[in-house]
């Protein structure tokens, strides 16, 4: 197949770019910064300048086109939470997406379907309520984003494209949400390998987490199964509580887990953004179940195991 991906220089879109070119489909990568992609992508996808002050030749690949992934977006742990960078949370994720979206619906021939990021903060803070796809959405910032960008990328059914909402959760890789998960707070090094890691805040809330592995799944997954379409939750299927979460982290370290991040710290630090990590959503992946995707990872110490313990042996 020929694919679009935007967004294929992030941590997420080189893995799936990646799978994608070992399956054997051609890649064209729509990038703001060619330069940076031909140094970031494996040189087989070809890299094509798109947004503000760009030609718009990027369209004749959208219309060549037989599916296009789109994962363009900031991302929301990028920096404080200004009014600012807010606004630009959104704008990258509505504008793109409204641009991509008119694109499909001008190009005489039409991929047959567009398959999008978005992510679980859909729903807002939810506390013990079990998530489905067909849950209605929250109403914090985060959710209205959600909600806007979803309703730009579910236009393209209007031009007989399938498309795929991708409401992705907590992804467990080498770059990424763990990464932050692992140092929430400034500090020069990982305090869970010194037993000094913990909960944030209460550790009640919810994480729907997914390893990498099962994201890229997914979206090949949907890729290449005519009957997804619509909102899938990309978590896995045992969501667990942040404390749980926590003592997991540390059981692979061979440490305990039991020191709070408080919530008043994290707040300073992080501002606004802080009550998406004290917040949480207790999301199911029921699409993706009820249609037999077969997930890798299931349980969050497996996960856990598969991507901290070749560094924990090197250390140890």
């Amino acid at each position: 197949m020929n694919i679009v991906v935007t967004g294929a220089t992030g941590f997420l879109g080189k893995e799936i770019v990646g799978e994608l070119l070992r399956s054997g489909h051609r890649v064209t990568v729509l990038t703001r910064d060619v330069t940076k992609a031909k140094a970031r992508m494996d040189s087989r996808a070809e890299p094509v300048a798109w947004g503000e002050g760009t030609s718009e030749s990027w369209k004749k690949s959208v219309s060549e086109s037989d599916a296009v992934i789109h994962l363009a977006g900031e991302s929301v742990a990028g920096e404080r939470w200004t009014p600012e960078y807010k606004r630009k949370l959104r704008s990258s994720r509505v504008t793109p997406t409204r641009a991509l979206v008119n694109a499909i619906a001008e190009g005489e021939h039409k991929p047959k379907v567009l398959i999008s990021a978005s992510a679980v903060g859909f729903y807002g803070d939810r506390k013990e309520e079990l998530l489905t796809e067909k849950s209605a959405p929250g109403t914090d910032f985060l959710a209205e984003v959600c909600v806007e960008w979803e309703r730009e990328i579910s236009r393209v059914a209007e031009f007989g494209v399938r498309e795929v909402r991708m409401r992705i959760g907590i992804v467990l890789g080498e770059e990424g949400a763990l990464a932050q998960m692992l140092k929430p707070l400034p500090l020069p090094f990982n305090p869970y390998k010194l037993g000094l890691g913990g909960p944030m805040g209460s550790g009640r809330q919810w994480v729907p987490w997914i390893h990498v592995s099962d994201i890229v799944g997914l979206f090949l997954w949907a890729l290449q199964m005519e009957s997804v379409h619509g909102a899938v939750n990309a978590v896995s299927p045992n969501p667990v509580r942040n404390a749980e979460f926590a003592r997991a982290i540390g059981k692979v370290y061979h440490r305990p887990a039991v020191i709070p991040v408080p919530a008043f710290a994290l707040k300073a630090i992080l501002g606004e953004f802080a009550e998406s990590l004290l917040g949480g959503q207790r999301a199911v992946p029921a699409v993706a179940e009820s249609l037999r995707y077969r997930f890798r990872y299931e349980e969050l110490e497996t996960a856990l195991q598969s991507l901290l313990s070749e560094e924990r042996e090197e250390e140890d």
